[in-house]
């Protein structure tokens, strides 16, 4: 039996698989989204915590500095397709958003699943196929058509997507597949890792303190002996380590072994904290170390912790508090290092850094420079946003990209099909 023909193929039934295939769309065009799971949407109806959060209300210029070090490629698309024009398309499909004070926008409802039933609606509307539980074993290129074989069948088409996700929550069947069909098609895959995770630190000194959260704690990430960089975020203390939305934006570039050096003391560097701890020590000799740093406004619970990180008795006052211990009361407020055991593995990680390589692929059209016909949307690229939206409004904008390219494409085709 021949393969089925289609128009357009999208392997993966994401966001941003899903948003290509509305786009897609047109009367006439056979568009087939396969999807490996029994249903589309799986890691979407996680996004958020299952409220998913769709996108950030901030000024859509200032987006691309969320992306690390790729947001020069993701621009183009951002600026086609922006976070007021996807707020547009699912307010006018009948779905209330809410914009929260930190910009971050949800439906109304609080549920995924809305999201979801909005983008499987008008996948129904425009006669868009999606085939479930047709996990893509392999696809090939062969007289300039795509041919992408599952355990159910085969499928042809001379414009292949493939937006199967990142290899974050592999529970949801984000399993890297779109890095292997990429290779299969001789597309180039830089190395991938945990992106949006939290971090392990070994030994962790403040494990008692669990809960315990810092707004826009400065802190720098150091590799042998060497400082990569400097980062400002909210910071939460785990069981067993460090999260927060500072550290989770920061970790796409941190490894096992790196060190952070977390400051405690607000704005103040570290000359400056420990001209201010000298002037209050001579001010007040008679108090106790524990009442300088409460004056730093640092809680008292983390105070007792840095004193016995610096080996102070919590008695100690500041007439009896020698150099080399003011010295390590300093170092443990401004600098204080932990060692990173490892970042969060991809089970808890939120995002995928790493993938499709974007030198290989155009950054107005997502169409590979190397293999026509063939367009990448959302997480499979090397790219990975901040907390707070980013990465959904990349996925709708990469593949609402892709499907404007898709489009021109196929109108092309027509032309030149009737003017034969």
């Amino acid at each position: 039996m021949g393969a089925d023909r289609q128009d357009i193929i999208v392997i993966g039934g994401g966001p941003a698989g899903l948003f290509c295939a509305i786009h897609a769309a047109s009367p006439g065009t056979r568009v087939l989204v396969l999807e490996k799971n029994p249903q589309p949407g799986n890691k979407l109806l996680l996004a958020g915590s299952g409220q998913c959060n769709l996108t950030h209300d901030g000024d859509i210029r200032s987006f691309p500095d969320r992306y690390g070090d790729h947001g020069r490629f993701v621009r183009p698309s951002l600026m086609g397709f922006t976070n007021r024009a996807l707020v547009s398309f699912f307010e006018e499909r009948g779905l209330v958003l809410v914009t929260e004070e930190n910009g971050k926008v949800f439906p109304a409802s609080r549920k995924s699943a809305d999201v979801l039933a909005v983008l499987l609606g008008e996948c129904r509307k425009k006669g868009v196929a999606i085939r479930c539980a047709e996990p893509v074993e392999e696809v090939v290129r062969e007289e300039g058509l795509f041919a992408a074989r599952t355990p159910a069948g085969s499928y042809a088409a001379p414009f292949l997507v493939i937006t199967t996700g990142g290899a974050s929550y592999p529970s949801c069947g984000t399993t890297g597949d779109g890095y292997r069909l990429a290779g299969m098609l001789g597309q180039p895959v830089t190395e991938i890792g945990p992106a949006l995770s939290p971090l392990l630190i070994s030994p962790f000194p403040f494990a008692g303190l669990a809960g315990m959260t810092f707004p826009s704690l400065h802190f720098s990430v150091w590799r042998n002996g060497k400082k990569l960089g400097d980062y400002c975020g909210d910071l939460l203390f785990t069981h067993s380590g460090l999260s927060g939305p500072g550290i989770l934006d920061a970790s796409r570039w941190i490894r096992a072994g790196d060190v952070l050096r977390l400051s405690f003391a607000g704005e103040l560097r570290r000359e400056e904290f420990a001209a201010e701890i000298a002037r209050l020590a001579a001010e007040h000799p008679g108090w106790q170390a524990g009442t300088l740093l409460a004056r730093f406004r640092i809680p008292e619970r983390l105070v007792r912790r840095l004193l016995a990180i610096s080996r102070i008795p919590d008695q100690l006052t500041c007439a009896h508090l020698p150099a080399p211990l003011r010295s390590a009361l300093v170092t443990a407020c401004t600098e204080c290092p932990v060692s990173v055991e490892r970042v969060g593995d991809f089970s808890i990680a939120m995002a995928t850094r790493g993938g499709v390589a974007l030198d290989g692929v155009n950054p107005k059209t997502m169409e590979s420079k190397r293999v026509p016909g063939l367009f990448f949307a959302g997480e499979v690229l090397d790219v990975d946003g901040d907390t707070g939206g980013y990465n959904l409004q990349a996925a709708f904008s990469t593949g609402y990209c892709a499907a404007q390219a898709l489009r021109a494409r196929m109108q092309g085709a027509g032309d030149a099909g009737r003017s034969a």
